[in-house]
């Protein structure tokens, strides 16, 4: 073949997948469009419209059209209720709240979140194939935030802890500690479902083994305990579910490769160890961060007893919180560093993604929301049970993993800065699993 007949050949040949797939890109944006670093010094960027939400709007445009045309997913009974019932709960709770108006931008953010990127995800990822190239982009995202993140660790450019600017966040500044934490983290639990899963080539497997030891570094230099404790819960799941041979092997090397970083090189040792220990001193001598926590926790439960069926309404807990909070509660947490001079940042959420729908949703939000997780849930763990998706096993331990992940977090954070769209993907990825098209198989080897 002549070099002048190549060309046009191999633009075909691009053509193809690109014609096939393309309802992928606004996901694939989505998720990518997170590298996009944030102003420094702008502490307030984090509740503006950023680029990853603006391709999300896109990504639920593109789902309607897609829709109209009769070139998506079908969905069962039980998926219209799980992915339907939370539009339900938020409108009850933003019409009884107090102020309505005020309610409204909770409205649309949780509608974003909770209802449309998750249906959208559902309805345009039509097999296995394409469900790996949406995983993939999570391991992307991970690897380039965190070799931000390591780079600032070790030139002392990264967000304020304990004195020294060394807290890894990577693009997503000291006003949202959690960003970079939490993306490597999601980067982290795909590799290793990806090292784990049965069905994939070995060399596919040993890469991703790789990928996921590196990206533990990064994860360890954020100093977040939360993203630390979801990861651990996170890939015991995943190594459970994979078998107990795979999970062995998984923990030496981690445990292995502990030693090297904290024990031999020091990667920060002392800063880590005292982190961990932390963990468990939440009654005997906790910290200041531990203490609000609780004490807001302790006023979102208030709210919800003040008013248990619909709660204080969206975006309610900021104005309610001082009526219900004890004297020990700070003025705010104080970020500095990663090119951002010192702010302390006011405290509007009680950092418990449960809490905060109880108190500002009642028992009919935390019904519609929670109670859709924890369907999905079950219903992705039985499907990996059954023997007819034997072959995309991997896309299973992938959802899993990613959703434990999130719902353990929920624990001790809730939603907030620009990795929040992040979430609605995660649950649109989960619910793909877990309610599988009717009448229709998900592809397996010939998906790959």
């Amino acid at each position: 073949m002549s070099l002048a007949a190549a060309g046009p050949a191999r633009i075909t040949d691009l053509a193809g997948p690109l014609r096939r797939h393309w309802p992928l890109l606004p996901l694939a944006a989505t998720v990518l469009f997170l590298l996009a670093p944030l102003p420094a010094g702008d502490a307030t960027a984090s509740g503006k419209v950023g680029p990853a939400d603006a391709a999300s709007l896109l990504l639920a445009l593109v789902c309607g059209v897609q829709a109209l045309r009769g070139r998506v997913r079908g969905l069962t009974p039980l998926g219209v209720l799980v992915l339907g019932a939370p539009a339900v709960g938020l409108a009850v709770s933003t019409v009884t709240a107090g102020d309505p108006y005020a309610a409204l931008p909770g409205f649309v953010r949780y509608l974003q979140v909770f209802v449309l990127v998750p249906a959208a995800v559902v309805l345009l990822v039509r097999d296995a194939r394409e469900f790996r190239i949406a995983a993939g982009c999570f391991v992307v995202l991970a690897f380039v935030q965190g070799a931000v993140g390591v780079a600032q660790f070790a030139t002392h450019t990264g967000a304020s802890y304990q004195g020294e600017d060394i807290r890894a966040v990577g693009t997503f500044g000291p006003g949202d500690v959690m960003g970079m934490a939490t993306v490597v983290a999601y980067g982290l639990i795909v590799a290793t479902a990806a090292a784990l899963a049965p069905g994939l080539p070995a060399r596919v497997r040993r890469i991703a083994g790789g990928c996921a030891l590196v990206l533990v570094v990064p994860l360890v230099l954020s100093f977040s305990r939360g993203a630390w404790i979801a990861t651990f819960g996170a890939a015991l799941l995943v190594m459970g579910l994979a078998g107990v041979r795979r999970a062995l092997k998984v923990l030496v090397a981690l445990a292995a490769l502990g030693v090297v970083l904290v024990g031999g090189l020091g990667v920060g040792s002392e800063m880590v160890a005292e982190r961990l220990t932390s963990i468990t001193q939440v009654s005997s001598a906790p910290d200041q961060s531990v203490t609000d926590r609780y004490t807001m926790w302790a006023a979102a439960e208030s709210m919800w007893r003040e008013r248990p069926v619909v709660g204080v309404g969206l975006k309610g807990f900021p104005a309610h919180r001082d009526g219900h909070s004890s004297l020990g509660l700070s003025s705010g947490s104080d970020t500095a560093g990663a090119g951002q001079a010192f702010i302390k940042q006011p405290l509007l959420s009680p950092h418990n993604m449960y809490l905060l729908i109880l108190g500002e949703q009642g028992l009919t939000g935390l019904l519609a929301l929670a109670g859709g997780w924890a369907a999905l849930l079950v219903a992705g763990l039985r499907r990996y049970a059954d023997r007819s998706a034997r072959g995309v096993r991997d896309c299973g331990l992938i959802a899993l993993g990613l959703f434990v992940w999130q719902l353990t977090d929920f624990l001790y954070a809730d939603i907030g800065g620009p990795s929040t769209v992040l979430t609605g993907v995660i649950i649109g990825l989960a619910a793909w699993w877990a309610l599988p098209s009717p009448g229709r198989a998900l592809r397996g080897p010939a998906a790959r």
